[in-house]
């Protein structure tokens, strides 16, 4: 297969994806408040139990998708799980009730197994040396979405906290549509396996990793990573309103600028930096970075500051693709759907967790009995989050490559 139409077409369907969910992150806090009444701390509290819900779904469902499209190929799971996220963003846009808001998450959360889906069709088609650089192409696509979602989300909010839910349904079912025309199938049929019922539980198919020692230990540091990520997801719209009094159309901007960032990292800095250096240095620099900005981030009080930090914020990112990389390389072309499953169950695990330790935090020191006013908090948390990664990186059975 010419690979050059395929790469297009994925990078295509992740961007246009990432679209649709950015366009709803700068209005999320307006919508809650409006539908609850309550201030932007207990905003946080009902938006980390969005989140802890669209991880748990997940979770639950990431090993099930994974394993589906090493049955019936990755075409078939990608659109099926845009037309559903269409869907749910309709009901994002018509509910009047806060536990509409966490259904239609939960079905997000279900369908969201499109992004590891995405990397099972670039391992498909990428040789195992070239993987990491390949994973770093689907972040940067979805960072090109971040870009021009945030924007859109927050120049829509200004028409109200529902307009971009429409927009985000109408990008999706067009991203179904793109990919119906276009999106080739790239699992072969000679390497299609059986549906394993028995593979589908995520707590199994987490415990199947032990199986290989240097998979094992990449998992738990994978795992810390993605708790200590998140905390961008988790607490930004909230921890930019309570820093710096943002409103929807700003929240939108820095997410737009922060997502330009990373798509200037993963699609262009990360291309260099592995190959010069190896999957293990790259992901041991970038969790050493994400240390020192992480904490830095918690402190900031300058707007212009923010914006010169975001760069720096963005490169973190590096050690994503590479521990990605690290164990794809590991792993049979048959079992790249299954492991990138267990993956997104264990990037929904850090999921879970991070909103609501997260907001829980910002909740603690922003609220009128706050010990110390400091919504940065959830950032310095964290910070040694990652500290904890980087040691079990370097003490682990993970052997440097170059």
């Amino acid at each position: 297969m010419n690979t050059r139409l395929p790469v297009l077409f994925i990078i295509l369907t992740v961007a246009m994806d990432s679209i649709g969910v950015g366009l709803m992150m700068p209005v999320m806090p307006d919508l809650i408040r409006a539908i609850t009444g309550e201030g932007v701390s207990e905003a946080a509290v009902w938006g980390g139990m969005m989140a802890f819900t669209y991880a748990g779904m997940q979770f639950l469902f990431g090993p099930t998708i994974g394993n589906l499209s090493d049955h019936f190929g990755r075409r078939p799971v990608l659109l099926s799980a845009l037309v559903v996220m269409s869907a749910s963003y309709l009901v994002f846009a018509q509910a009047q009730v806060i536990w509409l808001l966490i259904v239609a998450r939960a079905i997000t959360g279900i369908t969201g197994a499109t992004f590891a889906t995405a990397n099972a069709y670039m391992a498909d088609i990428t040789p195992p040396e070239k993987r990491a650089a390949s994973f770093g192409m689907i972040g940067a696509a979805f960072g090109v979405g971040f870009v021009i979602g945030p924007a859109i989300g927050g120049m829509l909010g200004q028409l109200g906290p529902r307009a971009p839910f429409y927009a985000a349904a109408i990008v999706a079912a067009l991203n179904a549509g793109f990919g119906w025309f276009f999106l080739p199938e790239t699992l072969t049929i000679d390497k299609r396996r059986p549906f394993d019922f028995g593979r589908v539980n995520p707590f199994a198919a987490l415990y199947r990793l032990r199986l290989v020692p240097e998979i094992g230990a990449l998992a738990v540091v994978f795992f810390l990573f993605s708790i200590a990520q998140n905390v961008y997801a988790a607490v930004w719209p909230y921890f930019t309103q309570a820093q710096f009094g943002f409103d929807a159309g700003m929240i939108g901007i820095t997410l737009g600028v922060f997502g330009l960032c990373i798509t200037l990292v993963q699609g262009g800095l990360i291309r260099v930096i592995i190959p010069r250096f190896g999957e293990w240095a790259t992901a041991r620099s970038g969790l050493m970075l994400n240390v020192a900005i992480l904490a830095a981030t918690a402190f900031i009080s300058n707007t212009v500051l923010l914006f010169a930090l975001m760069p720096v914020m963005a490169t973190g990112i590096i050690a994503s693709p590479a521990l990605k990389g690290l164990m794809s390389q590991a792993t049979a072309d048959n079992m790249q759907g299954e492991l990138q499953g267990v993956l997104a169950s264990v990037q929904a695990l850090g999921m879970i967790i991070s909103p609501v330790l997260m907001t829980a935090l910002f909740r603690v020191f922003t609220s009128e009995s706050a010990p110390v006013y400091l919504p940065g908090a959830p950032f310095i948390m964290a910070s040694i989050l990652c500290a904890m990664a980087l040691a079990t990186l370097v003490l682990s059975k993970a052997h440097p490559r170059s």
